[in-house]
């Protein structure tokens, strides 16, 4: 009878303590995101965090320091829901999506995108071409043709330094253009596949390339014809092997100001560093004596997003942007087409980004020109996915000056690529529950339509 009564003694004690220190876990857990939260200057992030760590340990001091008729009881049944409830949040359930990758039936036209419908000049023999074909994008482009348009000093979101370096970036992106091709070496060097794709990852990541991935090229990966400037028209005729897919992280802070200057200043910058890498890449090739292709802003023959997804970087989500594991689509990417033997990078599993964006719509919600769809992934030319209206999109960047932004600054997926965001995505990707859980809590925290962030003190003068 002793031992028993020790026995229920020393359990009450430690369902005592064990429940305390479980609220202060909670409690903790809470208040390292608001240190990481006012690191980040995500300051309602910093506010809900800091309130709930200081609530969420009250009732659990309350019943901690309070004795009462079956408090063990009570204690033991909060505890097991608490163990429940975790498990049921990180059980590994992962169902597969129904539809698996479908490769696309025809090639996309470069002279259809919106860069290249903006370049057509009225009264012009490709401009009265193009809409004789496509009359009906004529009473679309018009619209964006009235806007004050792209970095200009009359658009609603003029700064002058902001633009100014965006400007610059793109004509130094526009001096680099003449060089992505290039003469190859006659001394031809035999290299070991496997060797020579390790040594250009690396070095890709130590010039500043956040990821890199190598797919075969495929036929859906190239432009059926240039739409720029004087190759305009021209069939394209890319017989290279193999792609090299880099993405480059875009500031944080910059993509967080979007619709603002310093969204287009940072996504021009990327766009330059993330093509200079791919010409360097390109340079390396062409010296061992294989062909080799950069693509790089307004250079391109191939499609940017198709080639990193197939090697395996990320998957297509609904804003149409290539969504990484760890920066999801807060990245501009560059691509390396060649006949170097390497080793490929098949698409991983990346499922759980396209149910995220099934449920989140978060961009679809904050999208200034509502060019996002709220529906669901519908059969494009034969190929299952999202599609956005470009030409909404681009009128709003003509509008704005900039290339807008506010649908990668709001994505969940886009928050910095440290621990307590890597955790959530981690969960994100292991839990078909958790996803929804952080969708919800992602609204709680940073709110379901953030404000742009303020502009930089260095650049707000």
């Amino acid at each position: 009878m002793v031992l028993l009564d020790v026995f229920f003694t020393m359990y009450n004690g430690f369902i005592d303590v064990s429940f305390l220190i479980t609220g202060i876990i909670f409690s903790g857990v809470l208040f390292y995101v608001s240190i990481i939260s006012i690191l980040e200057k995500e300051y309602r992030a910093f506010r809900v965090s800091l309130i709930l760590s200081s609530v969420i340990i009250i009732p659990f001091l309350i019943i901690f320091f309070f004795d009462f008729q079956y408090k063990i009881v009570v204690i033991s049944i909060i505890i097991l829901l608490i163990f429940i409830a975790l498990i049921v949040l990180f059980f590994p359930y992962r169902p597969k999506l129904k539809e698996g990758f479908q490769i696309p039936k025809d090639k996309h036209d470069e002279r259809d995108i919106m860069f290249s419908r903006n370049e057509l000049k009225p009264e012009t023999e490709k401009y009265d071409s193009y809409y004789h074909k496509n009359p009906e994008k004529k009473e679309l482009d018009d619209k964006f043709r009235e806007k004050p348009g792209l970095l200009s000093s009359g658009s609603s979101m003029y700064q002058p330094y902001s633009y100014a370096s965006a400007h610059a970036n793109l004509e130094v992106i526009e001096a680099l253009k003449p060089i992505v091709n290039g003469p190859v070496s006659e001394n031809k060097i035999k290299v070991d596949p496997f060797k020579i794709s390790s040594y250009i990852k690396t070095w890709c990541k130590k010039l500043g390339a956040h990821s890199v991935g190598i797919t075969e090229l495929k036929g859906y990966h190239v432009y059926s014809h240039k739409g720029r400037r004087e190759l305009y028209g021209k069939e394209i005729k890319n017989k290279h092997k193999y792609a090299i897919a880099i993405t480059i992280e875009m500031d944080n802070e910059m993509i967080r100001t979007a619709p603002k200057g310093p969204v287009v200043m940072e996504s021009t910058q990327q766009y330059l560093n993330s093509g200079t890498i791919a010409l360097q890449v390109a340079y390396f090739i062409r010296s061992l004596g294989y062909e080799a292709r950069a693509h790089i802003d307004g250079n391109y023959e191939v499609i940017c997003p198709l080639i990193a997804r197939d090697a395996g970087l990320g998957e297509i989500g609904r804003m149409g942007l290539l969504m990484t594991p760890e920066l999801g689509p807060r990245v501009r990417i560059a691509a390396i087409t060649t006949d170097i033997p390497l080793v490929l990078d098949f698409s991983k599993e990346f499922s759980s980004a396209i149910d995220f964006c099934t449920i989140c719509k978060k961009c679809a919600d904050i999208c200034p020109s509502r060019s996002i769809a709220f529906e669901e992934r519908g059969e494009i030319n034969g190929v299952l996915r999202w599609q956005i209206n470009s030409e909404s999109c681009f009128t709003y960047w003509c509008t704005s000056g900039t290339d807008c932004g506010r649908c990668m600054a709001v994505c969940p997926y886009s928050h910095p690529d440290n621990f307590m965001h890597n955790f959530i995505r981690w969960g994100i990707k292991n839990s078909y529950i958790f996803r929804r859980f952080a969708l919800y809590m992602d609204d709680l925290f940073y709110g379901r339509r953030p404000k742009s962030g303020n502009l930089p003190n260095w650049i707000d003068m």
